[in-house]
């Protein structure tokens, strides 16, 4: 009855954008302590407003698989959906049937879109189909290109180690499975992440971490690499010195993150609650590493018993790029950390933040108060729309955000799960999962998966659009976002929508994991637009007179497309140099007028909607 009714108020309601508009967030939720979750080998338990619609867009939707088994990430969502450069698509999740308890004969959930439509429902996964016994309890994928045509994945084994599997086409033939085991005297190693490098994405890189104690640390991170798809190993299990137990007492699983590599930098993204955020990059295929601190944890090696001052933390959740000048950008989402009566390790989930990053930033300090999200506290280093980029939205305009008190846990505040995608234009997407005001299973205030964007390489954003604020997800969770960090006119994403709030590793439900494409000038509502060209960055062309040829410079501060036409006194089109993509920095024009009559010519270069038109002679 309650459905039925909030249905028939919802069809009443039109649509609507929502601004940059921060609500309240009562103090109670905001010192709401909940113990974090961890990784372990055993068990894990896990913890009237009407519904609005968001802005009318060209979406596509697709479910393209299911899963009873609802627990996606424990902390930072990785890549599980590629766009290929032949249009195809390849998704992944960690995939559970119906019945089995706690992740038994879990594995990896796989479809793909071959150019015109989505493939039917797995029966199973990819480990059951391809190794049948062999691996009982995989999961927790990450995904992306392999080889010329081909798709790489790459889970944990809970018994073993971290599997690996390969094939050579998109979609089609068998896929190779290799086992990569632990160091001696580990048990095994597990929450894998995978990308490529090479001319033909042949070399794999791998970074996971261990169960037990090791390298001096309670959980260590490995790395390795391979150019036969696991047959042998050029790098296995290698620790990293700047990321040993000087850095943490533990890196755990799934708190570290790559980048799509790109023009040869290969970089990676690792922090949390309780150690520092860093970047380590390597400009030689991994062989050599360099560290880049994004913020300092002012208690990264605490030792139990020892009392702290809460803080303001990156709650694990993260995504980073590569944009075409080699720059990194981050995005994570923000909590506060601290301990409870029992000395045990709290983070609070009422704080609310998406922080944005880049390498032209100054690093955010060890104060405790460097990441609160009130920017007005004195020791804040967050600026809205600056770096604050995100937070759970007032829908209503009321200035409180009004959820119910439970908040579902995923480990990370009200706004987490960060991805970002980074096109060739250097503009940013940054999609995310956020609680919602008005949308709720009466236990617990669902989340929606949210978007913003940047045309200026994250010096402003524009609008916050609500990727799932139709009436199709009035009564549902929209959870565990994931983005193709490759895009085409659209942004293409994968998440998991869900009956009921926070995460279970025996589901009463199937909670469908689905495709959605949104276009990408759709994300830009509300970004302020750019003057790519104007009189002033579009030269005089030299020599003028001229006859021959003459040269145009544009000096872009931007990556941008642009086209030059030429037309002469009657407005014929007599030249042009057709419409290409350019990269940030001082651009050449050549204009060959051999042949022209002589008399006066104007050339005119384009931008979009924008356009600069000059005079010129041909003598």
């Amino acid at each position: 009855m309650r459905k039925l009714l909030l249905l028939s108020i919802a069809l009443c309601f039109g649509l609507y954008t929502i601004g940059q508009q921060r609500a309240v967030v009562s103090k109670e939720l905001r010192n709401k302590a909940v113990v974090k979750t961890t990784p372990t080998k055993g068990l894990v338990e896990q913890n009237e407003i009407v519904p609005q619609q968001s802005p009318s867009m060209v979406k596509s939707e697709s479910d393209i698989g299911g899963t009873w088994y609802d627990l996606q990430t424990r902390v930072s969502m990785p890549q599980r959906i590629f766009l290929h450069d032949d249009g195809k698509i390849g998704g992944i999740w960690t995939y559970g049937p119906e019945g089995a308890s706690s992740g038994t004969n879990r594995g990896t959930g796989y479809n793909y879109f071959d150019g015109s439509e989505w493939g039917p429902y797995p029966e199973g996964s990819i480990e059951s189909t391809y190794a049948p016994g062999e691996y009982t309890q995989a999961g927790y994928p990450s995904y992306g290109p392999y080889g010329e045509n081909g798709e790489i994945y790459t889970c944990h084994d809970y018994y073993d180690g971290t599997i690996l599997g390969t094939r050579d086409t998109v979609g089609t033939g068998e896929w190779n499975l290799e086992l990569q085991m632990g160091p001696e005297d580990v048990e095994d190693i597990s929450f894998p992440r995978v990308v490529t490098t090479g001319e033909n994405n042949d070399i794999i890189h791998i970074l996971s971490s261990t169960w037990q104690d090791y390298n001096g640390q309670s959980t260590a991170l490995l790395y390795a690499q391979t150019i036969d798809a696991g047959l042998t190993w050029e790098y296995e299990n290698q620790l990293f010195d700047d990321l040993g137990p000087d850095f943490s007492l533990g890196v755990l699983g799934e708190s570290y993150d790559w980048a799509e590599p790109r023009d040869g930098n290969l970089v990676f993204a690792v922090g949390d609650n309780w150690m520092d955020f860093v970047l380590m990059k390597s400009e030689d295929d991994g062989e050599s590493w360099d560290l880049t601190t994004v913020w300092e944890c002012p208690f990264p090696l605490w030792q139990t018993g020892e009392p702290v001052d809460t803080f303001y933390c990156p709650d694990g959740s993260k995504d980073l790029a590569i944009d075409s000048d080699g720059k990194v950008h981050v995005v994570f989402g923000l909590t506060r950390a601290g301990l409870n009566s029992s000395g045990a390790q709290v983070y609070y989930p009422g704080v609310d933040g998406i922080i944005y990053w880049n390498e032209d930033m100054e690093p955010f300090s060890d104060d405790i108060h460097a990441l609160n999200p009130d920017t007005e506290h004195p020791n804040s280093e967050l600026v809205e729309n600056v770096n604050l980029i995100g937070w759970s939205q007032d829908v209503n305009g009321d200035g409180i955000l009004d959820i119910l008190d439970e908040l579902a846990a995923y480990n990370t505040g009200l706004s987490g799960h960060p991805q970002m995608v980074l096109d060739d234009m250097n503009q940013i997407f940054v999609v995310y999962a956020s609680v919602t005001e008005g949308y709720d299973d009466g236990i617990s205030t669902f989340r929606h998966i949210w978007a913003r964007a940047s045309m200026d390489e994250g010096n402003s954003w524009g609008d916050f659009t609500d990727l799932t604020g139709d009436i199709t997800y009035s009564f549902f969770e929209c959870a565990f976002p994931s983005a193709s960090s490759s895009s085409d006119d659209n942004v293409h994403i994968v998440f998991q929508v869900d009956e009921a709030a926070g995460t279970e590793t025996d589901s009463q439900y199937e909670n469908f994991i689905r495709y959605m494409n949104v276009p990408k000038q759709d994300l830009l509502i509300g970004v302020k637009e750019e003057k790519i060209i104007n009189e002033n960055n579009v030269s005089q062309n030299f020599p003028n007179p001229f006859n021959g040829t003459s040269s145009v410079f544009v000096t872009l501060d931007k990556a941008a497309t642009l086209e030059l036409t030429v037309t002469n006194m009657v407005g014929q089109n007599v030249y042009r140099v057709p419409t290409t993509k350019y990269n940030k920095g001082k651009q050449e024009f050549i204009i060959d007028a051999s042949g022209f009559p002589t008399g006066v010519y104007f050339y005119t270069v384009n931008s979009g909607d924008k356009s600069v038109t000059k005079k010129m002679i041909v003598e």
